[in-house]
């Protein structure tokens, strides 16, 4: 049983347990749980009536101490509450397996503001736990405040400098600010808030901004320059954290523009941060804002080879899974984190030098694999989570996609993971695919994407800017590409009837060359109208017409078989491959060459246009 302390608290400060969110729409369940009767939930308290149990074996409401134990030397964690009423508190921990026991426990009779102190050792967690609170009330009601999990303070305390890049997200970015701004405590960790806005909407514009800037005071730095994508964005934000006073010696807090914050994640960021044993990269999980209780990823797991930048699906993962009716036991390590809310010391940026200016995706999963070669890990914190757009409801066949292929084989390039015939293989394979799909504009992204990255460096002198534009207007000259209303698609009755996908093929290469054969010679006929989600390559080659509901439920793609560009563009990219796997050893030769004048000081500053 763990010692009880009745002595001055001390410490710094790890996180909080809160009872509800503070301003975002989220389950009270993320925070905690009345298992027995009833509670009142508030943000810092929780009235608990008489015969009840409370649990904060929670999302929010756990101390993830299996991090602790393995990133820090921090022994104990000590946890205070204020406590009025008459009840029982309890510290429970867990184990790798979901096994709890109970650590220390408090009865209180008749108490007024009574604080109470508990200590709980960290060493039985390598593999996996947590601690957390429990409170259990008889024949009298317990209410319980001001609960703070405390750790022995660091040598060197660094506040955190917050950098958030927007781009027309104006409502999100205020409401970002604003959560930041209505928690005093989570403030006082802040040093500055760089916000780069990119975008014609501006954060500016907003009623709320005046007084947005005026809660936050001089810590708010608001930056307007030309759209550079997320990598530019955020690295104007880091460039001038870096560059001033005191940024050698700063902790750089990345967060996406598209984002609900709990404020207490930067508390938490910033403590696990300071305690590491050597610097280390500590992010943010990303939860699904239109599914709060849902987690999007709990750790991201690179597959360069695969083209594949994160989102752990093995059986250890709890990605895709409800917080709600899930805990997260075991540790899980990460090769990188996104920036939809990630902390990077500036040891890192010292060593590795700036992101790449690739205008936004993998410029993270880059950043992140650059900083694990060059000897500094990456920790993803439970507990320490953002609300995100929820990806899954965004279509794969997007014009970002452009981004995603070209960026990818740069980021495998520059990590040495590009073999040309295993990559050609690969892409083959996925270009194939495309085809089979009716999806002439996502080939036609493909080649573009393939073609720039075989130019070579120079490709990136904008920081791409200027690719953007010319994206959109190659997809839009493919109908499949535009989303229309189901009602006014004008497929024939006769050709919609809406079809299930038969199972994934036992030989998946023997079934796309035959569905491709089939398309070569016409022979696909009738239609279908087919779910999202349901949209397999195999399923969707049976037909000559496909009306498929896009990921985000807001209308449907049609896409029809089209012989000509089936062989167009079929001939285009092969040959571009057959390019790809004789060049492909140079090509990474000339990227690798590139790469410290790439993420240099001197290149931003002539993209920020300051020199």
């Amino acid at each position: 049983m763990g010692e009880k302390r009745h002595g001055s608290g001390e410490g710094m400060l790890a996180q909080r347990t809160f009872f509800t969110a503070q301003s975002f729409l989220a389950p009270d369940g993320m925070y905690a749980l009345a298992k027995v009767g009833s509670a009142v939930q508030e943000r810092e308290r929780v009235i608990v009536e008489p015969h009840a149990f409370v649990t904060t074996n929670t999302y929010f409401g756990r101390f993830p101490a299996s991090y602790w134990q393995r990133w820090t030397e921090i022994a104990q964690v000590n946890i205070e509450a204020v406590v009025s009423g008459s009840g029982k508190l309890l510290i429970v921990a867990t184990d790798s397996l979901g096994n709890d026991r109970v650590v220390a426990r408090e009865t209180v009779s008749g108490a007024s503001g009574q604080t109470l102190r508990f200590t709980a050792a960290i060493d039985r967690f390598v593999d996996g736990g947590a601690l957390w609170l429990d409170i259990e009330t008889g024949e009298h009601r317990l209410t319980v405040e001001g609960v703070r999990w405390l750790v022995n303070a660091p040598r060197e305390r660094r506040p955190v400098s917050v950098v958030i890049c927007t781009h027309n997200r104006a409502d999100y970015c205020i409401d970002t600010l604003g959560e930041l701004a209505g928690d005093p405590v989570a403030l006082a960790h802040v040093t500055a808030v760089h916000v780069t806005d990119q975008g014609d909407d501006t954060v500016e514009s907003r009623e709320k901004f005046a007084e947005i800037k005026q809660a936050i005071g001089d810590k708010l730095h608001y930056r307007r320059q030309a759209n550079l994508g997320g990598a530019g964005g955020f690295t104007r934000g880091m460039y001038e954290v870096i560059e001033g006073d005191g940024g050698e010696r700063a902790h750089v807090l990345l967060m996406d523009d598209d984002i609900k914050l709990e404020s207490d994640t930067v508390v938490r960021l910033s403590a696990l941060a300071n305690c590491t044993v050597e610097p280390t990269i500590v992010g943010g999980q990303n939860l699904c804002e239109l599914h709060p209780g849902q987690l999007f990823v709990d750790s991201d797991i690179a597959n360069l080879p695969k083209l594949r930048a994160g989102i752990d699906r093995t059986e250890e993962s709890l990605s895709g899974q409800s917080m709600l009716e899930e805990n997260q036991d075991r540790r899980v390590d990460a090769t990188h984190n996104a920036w939809w809310c990630c902390l990077i010391p500036a040891e890192v940026v010292a060593r590795i030098g700036y992101p790449l200016p690739i205008f936004f995706q993998w410029d993270d999963v880059e950043y992140g694999l650059r900083a694990r070669a060059a000897g500094f890990f990456t920790v993803t914190l439970p507990g320490a989570g953002v609300w995100h757009q929820d990806l899954h409801w965004k279509g794969w066949d997007d014009w970002a996609r452009y981004f995603h292929y070209r960026n990818g084989l740069i980021t495998a390039a520059l990590r040495g993971q590009l073999d040309p015939k295993a990559m050609t293989e690969f892409l083959a394979f996925d270009f194939a695919e495309t085809l089979a799909s009716m999806q002439y504009g996502m080939a036609a992204t493909m080649i573009r994407a393939i073609e720039d990255f075989m130019r070579g460096p120079e490709v990136l002198a904008d920081g791409g800017a200027e690719v953007v534009p010319a994206i959109r207007k190659l997809r839009a000259e493919y109908p499949e590409t535009h989303i229309v209303p189901a009602a006014t698609a004008g497929v024939p009755a006769d050709q919609v009837p809406i079809t299930v996908p038969a199972a994934t093929p036992s030989m998946p290469r023997l079934v796309l060359i035959k569905r491709l054969l089939n398309q070569f010679r016409n022979s696909p006929g009738g239609g279908a109208a087919i779910r999202a989600g349901s949209e397999h390559w195999w399923h969707v080659s049976r037909f000559r017409t496909a009306m498929i509901t896009d990921p985000s439920q807001t209308g449907v793609r049609v896409r029809k078989l089209d012989r000509d560009l089936l062989l167009r563009l079929g001939k285009e990219g092969m040959r571009l491959l057959w390019r790809l796997r004789r060049e492909g050893d140079d090509l990474v030769r000339r990227w690798q060459a590139a790469e410290a004048q790439l993420t240099s000081k001197e290149n931003w500053e002539r993209l920020f246009g300051t020199r």
